[in-house]
C-alpha cells in the first residue's frame, strides 16, 4: 500500500502564516475602507439621540453625546493600532541600530548602551510608560516618545546577543579576511540572521504596545477626547456602565480581539523560525 508523502513541518507553518498573514491583510484593509465611506462625523454630537439602540441608521447605536459608536469605533481602531505600530517601528529600528553597533564593536560603547538598558529594566514597561508619559506630558506625542524610550531595550538586548554569537562563526572570520568591511559584515551576513528573532519579538510586542496605548487612552495620558480610540471609549462609557454595558463592550472586545490574533501570529512566526533554525543546524 503507497503511503501518502508527509508534509514537511516548514511547508505547514509557511501556508498557516500565509493564511493568518492574508486573513490579516484583509481584515485591516476592510476595516479601513468602511472606515473611509462611513457617512458619520465621529465627534458630532446631538444629545436628541443620545444612548439609543441598535438601528439601520446606527447599527451600534449611540453613545452618551449621541455619536455612532460604530463610525468611532472604527476609527479608533485606526488611532489604537496605528500607533501601536508606529511606536513599535520605531523602537524596532532604534533598538536594532543599537544593538549591532554595542554587539559588533563592544568595549567602552556596549558597556554604556547595556547599563542604559540595565536601568529601564529595573522597571516594568507598564509603570515607566506611564511616568515618561507624565512627565511629558498628555498627547499623542508624549505617548508615542515615553512607548519607544522603553520598548528599544528589548530589541537592542536581542540584536546584541544575535551579534555576538554570530561575530564568532567561521564564516565572520573568513569574511573578515576576505577585506569585507564592516557595513557589509553587518548588512549581508548578520542583518539576515537578526531579522528572524526582531520579528518574531515585533509581533509578540505588538498586542503588548496595544494595551499600553489603550491603558494610557484609559487614564488620559494618551489620545485626548474627542479623538476615537480604544481605551479613551473605555473610559468615556464607564460612568454609564449599568444604563448601556454595550458601551464598554465594544472597545473592550475589540482590544481582546485585536491582541489575541496578534499573539497568535506572533506564536506561528516563532514556531516557523524555529523550524528554520533546526533545519538550518
Amino acid at each position: 500500500m503507497i503511503q501518502p508523502k508527509r508534509i514537511p513541518a516548514s511547508f505547514r507553518n509557511k501556508l498557516r502564516i500565509g493564511l493568518v498573514a492574508a486573513f490579516g491583510s484583509l481584515l485591516l484593509l476592510s476595516i479601513l475602507y468602511t472606515a473611509l465611506i462611513l457617512r458619520h462625523d465621529p465627534t458630532l454630537t446631538d444629545l436628541n439621540i443620545r444612548l439609543q439602540g441598535t438601528s439601520l441608521e446606527h447599527p451600534l447605536g449611540t453613545d452618551h453625546l449621541g455619536r455612532d459608536v460604530l463610525t468611532r469605533l472604527l476609527l479608533g481602531g485606526q488611532q489604537t493600532i496605528g500607533y501601536s505600530v508606529l511606536a513599535l517601528t520605531v523602537a524596532m529600528m532604534i533598538g536594532t541600530f543599537i544593538g549591532m553597533i554595542a554587539g559588533y564593536k563592544g568595549g567602552w560603547l556596549d558597556r554604556i548602551f547595556m547599563r542604559t538598558a540595565d536601568g529601564f529594566l529595573a522597571f516594568p514597561d507598564m509603570i515607566a510608560v506611564i511616568v515618561l508619559s507624565g512627565l511629558l506630558g498628555p498627547g499623542l506625542d508624549s505617548m508615542v516618545i515615553a512607548i519607544v524610550m522603553v520598548k528599544w531595550v528589548s530589541y537592542a538586548r536581542v540584536v546584541r546577543t544575535t551579534v555576538i554569537s554570530e561575530s564568532r562563526q567561521d564564516y565572520m572570520l573568513a569574511a573578515r579576511t576576505n577585506g569585507l568591511s564592516s557595513i557589509s559584515l553587518l548588512r549581508k551576513h548578520l542583518l539576515p540572521h537578526i531579522a528572524g528573532q526582531v520579528l518574531i519579538l515585533a509581533s509578540l510586542d505588538l498586542g503588548k504596545v496595544i494595551l499600553l496605548i489603550s491603558a494610557l487612552s484609559y487614564i488620559g495620558l494618551g489620545v485626548q477626547p474627542p479623538t476615537p480610540e480604544w481605551g479613551a471609549m473605555l473610559n468615556e462609557s464607564r460612568p454609564y456602565f449599568q444604563l448601556e454595558p454595550k458601551l464598554m463592550l465594544y472597545p473592550g472586545f475589540a482590544i481582546i480581539l485585536v491582541v489575541l490574533s496578534i499573539s497568535m501570529l506572533g506564536d506561528l512566526l516563532r514556531d516557523y523560525y524555529d523550524v528554520k533554525k533546526e533545519v538550518r543546524d
